[in-house]
């Protein structure tokens, strides 16, 4: 009979032990707070072709990057047009234009950066030559995203 009894709690012991091993059920969101979360999610919106994007200070950058992998996973070329940009998307097509001189070049972006702050584009050796940017390496730019068949190459 004390066998029996001391059995009981041992088994209630036991079993819940084990039902904190169990599977939990699956996680489920009511259409409702589904509709609201899909809502609070913003969509990726594309910069818009022609119309000025950003005003800030550009650098460059080359030999020492030069061949090395870029963010987009292809090899610095630091005598290509390319850019490096904080949050376009590699391949956009951006024309880079010095607010002090004029001049002007068309950059795809293939690269992440500039990592100093208070920049908004790396341009490459070649593109940054091309502004006459290389002797001062910082100037005044604005930038606006262009079509690829706009660029010139």
């Amino acid at each position: 009979m004390r066998s029996g009894l001391l059995r009981l709690p041992a088994a209630l012991v036991l079993a819940a032990a084990l039902s904190g091993c169990a599977i939990p059920l699956p996680h489920t969101v009511d259409e409702e707070t589904q509709e609201a979360v899909q809502e609070a999610v913003p969509e990726s919106v594309s910069p818009s072709v022609g119309a000025e994007l950003q005003r800030g200070i550009a650098s460059w950058y080359g030999l020492p990057f030069h061949g090395r992998r870029t963010a987009s996973g292809e090899r610095f070329d630091m005598t290509a047009m390319t850019a490096a940009h904080p949050t376009l998307p590699f391949g956009t097509h951006v024309k880079v234009r010095s607010l002090e001189n004029g001049r002007e070049v068309t950059v795809r972006i293939n690269d992440r950066g500039p990592f100093t702050k208070g920049r908004i584009i790396d341009l490459s050796h070649a593109a940054a030559r091309a502004i006459g940017l290389l002797s001062r390496g910082t100037k005044a730019v604005s930038l606006s995203v262009v079509e690829p068949r706009d660029a010139i190459r």
